[in-house]
C-alpha cells in the first residue's frame, strides 16, 4: 500500500493538476490513480483536501457525439418539466420546490394557478 504526497494548499509543484484543472486544459484523467492531494487547513473541522493527478500521464477529453448531445437535451428537458401540470418552467425545477413556481405558489385569482397565456 503506498501513501499519497501531501502537499500545503497552493504549494503542488508543477505538472499536477485537479480534475476542473484538467478539464480546463482539456484534458481527463484517464483512469490513473490519484498521484498527490492538497489540504488545507481548518479550525474546527478536517482539512480540505483536493486530490491531484498528473498531467502527463492525462489523456484528451473525448468529443461530445451526436447521441450524447441528444441525451443530454432529453434529460435537461425533463428537469424543467412540472411533474404537476407537465408544462415546461422554461427553467430548471428547484428541487426545494418540487413543481414550477405558479404549482407551488397558485395565484387564488386564477382557476388554475397558471398565467394565462
Amino acid at each position: 500500500m503506498s501513501t499519497l504526497l501531501v502537499y500545503r494548499w497552493r504549494l503542488a509543484p508543477d505538472g499536477y493538476a485537479t480534475r476542473r484543472q484538467l478539464r480546463a486544459l482539456g484534458l481527463r484523467p484517464g483512469g490513473q490513480a490519484v498521484a498527490a492531494q492538497l489540504e488545507r487547513p481548518r479550525r474546527r473541522r478536517g482539512p480540505l483536501v483536493a486530490y491531484l493527478y498528473r498531467v502527463d500521464c492525462a489523456k484528451p477529453v473525448r468529443p461530445m457525439t451526436a447521441a450524447r448531445w441528444a441525451a443530454l437535451a432529453k434529460a435537461n428537458a425533463a428537469r424543467r418539466r412540472c411533474p404537476a401540470c407537465r408544462r415546461d418552467a422554461g427553467y430548471v425545477i428547484p428541487a426545494s420546490l418540487g413543481t414550477c413556481t405558479p404549482c407551488a405558489f397558485p395565484d387564488p385569482d386564477l382557476p388554475t394557478g397558471h398565467p394565462t397565456t
